[in-house]
């Protein structure tokens, strides 16, 4: 059963943790919370500190605790998104944990996590195929089948959603991710589900202004793109993603965009914008050594 299903104690921590809005569910007051309560909030607070990259902190925190399934596989994904090149450790443990434990929810978001991300897709997508009516699960799957450029599942698996969650936050989020790969109209609808939550104070996050900003960018108001994007920025000077599509869209504006890719180098050195540009660049001097001049002496 997904005990973020359910209306009640868990509903607003839940749904902020959902409109990116991190540091919000870190500080949420879950002192009145039940007992069967008390771990789901707990985790979704470890997940929103994993969100803004306290690695460190949360296995620091965690080493050790193995009062439940939930608890160790917070402490497997810390490990991994610590070093994520260099602890195949972590991932065997996500894979041993979860041929134990499958059955349960967070062990499937958070060892799935560190099985898509370290290459293991198959196996991650398994393990999150067992969830029984969790959004968080569709969620990752939507994520993982777009990484895959198969909107085709992507997109079924958000028809389905939509059929048992009804007008969920959650639902209008993946229609939205999935939207976005669709094009055509869906750029507006995603527009709408994305510029309600940045621009309303109480909803607003990096992450909402920055699918707003994707959006504007794709319906071709590059200005009000611009806006956005430079509002998320203030919010989260150091964001990797939002310099990364910043650096699009002054691309496109014909603009420089120097200062953001430094920025992009320093802060996240690995993001895959950075990765691209040097697999293109890898093939672009391949291609050109093909057609180098050659003089006989």
């Amino acid at each position: 059963m997904d005990p973020y299903s359910a209306e009640g104690e868990l509903v607003n921590i839940h749904s902020a943790f959902h409109q990116g809005q991190f540091q919000k569910v870190i500080d949420f007051d879950t002192s009145s919370f039940s007992s069967e309560n008390e771990l789901p909030a707990r985790i979704l607070k470890l997940r929103a500190r994993l969100a803004v990259c306290e690695y460190s902190e949360v296995a620091s925190k965690l080493k050790g605790d193995t009062s439940s399934p939930d608890i160790i596989a917070a402490s497997i994904l810390a490990e991994y998104l610590k070093a994520p090149s260099e602890d195949s450790k972590a991932v065997a443990k996500a894979q041993s944990l979860a041929a134990k434990e499958g059955d349960n929810l967070n062990v499937q978001l958070l060892c799935g996590s560190v099985l898509a991300h370290s290459g293991a897709v198959e196996e991650a997508l398994a393990l999150l195929a067992k969830h029984q009516g969790s959004l968080d699960a569709v969620a990752l799957i939507v994520q993982i089948h777009l990484q895959q450029n198969r909107l085709d599942l992507a997109s079924k698996e958000a028809v389905n959603a939509r059929k048992w969650a009804q007008d969920s936050l959650l639902v209008n989020i993946i229609e939205s991710w999935v939207g976005m790969r669709e094009g055509g109209d869906k750029y507006q609808a995603a527009y709408y589900v994305f510029e309600e939550l940045a621009q309303a104070t109480a909803t607003q996050s990096v992450q909402s202004l920055l699918g707003q900003a994707i959006a504007e960018l794709h319906l071709g108001r590059l200005p009000e793109a611009e806006a956005a994007f430079e509002q998320a920025l203030q919010l989260e000077p150091e964001n990797g993603d939002v310099l990364a599509n910043l650096i699009v869209l002054n691309t496109i504006l014909g603009k420089d965009t120097t200062d953001a890719k430094s920025s992009l180098e320093r802060i996240k050195a690995d993001h895959m914008l950075l990765v691209d540009f040097t697999e293109k660049r890898s093939e672009f001097d391949k291609a050109c050594d093909k057609y180098s001049p050659k003089f006989e002496a």
